[in-house]
């Protein structure tokens, strides 16, 4: 059972290293803010995580096809979170 873990991670650094080698280019990711915005909103995440009873692909996926009602209803709410969220910064505190 480890063996399939094992190839998927090393699949997941040969890749681009074997890539960048044969001359692709590779792009350096793009932080869209400072470190404590990554780690304040890698926290908010686990936390919802652990509030909402699992993940949104996990309701979303999973729940929803198996009709559970609490997942279709969290994933509602997280729908209407997010695009309250990009309303909002695109509309209201866009620089």
């Amino acid at each position: 059972d480890k063996g399939w873990r094992l190839a998927f991670m090393a699949g997941l650094v040969l890749a681009p290293l074997t890539a960048g080698a044969i001359g692709y280019a590779i792009p350096l990711p793009q932080m869209p803010a400072s470190w404590v915005v990554v780690v304040a909103g890698g926290l908010l995440v686990g936390f919802g995580t652990h509030l909402g009873g699992g993940c949104t692909s996990g309701h979303g996926i999973c729940g929803m096809a198996r009709f559970s009602d609490r997942s279709i209803a969290a994933t509602g709410i997280f729908m209407l979170t997010a695009i309250v969220v990009v309303a909002l910064v695109r509309h209201v505190f866009a620089g």
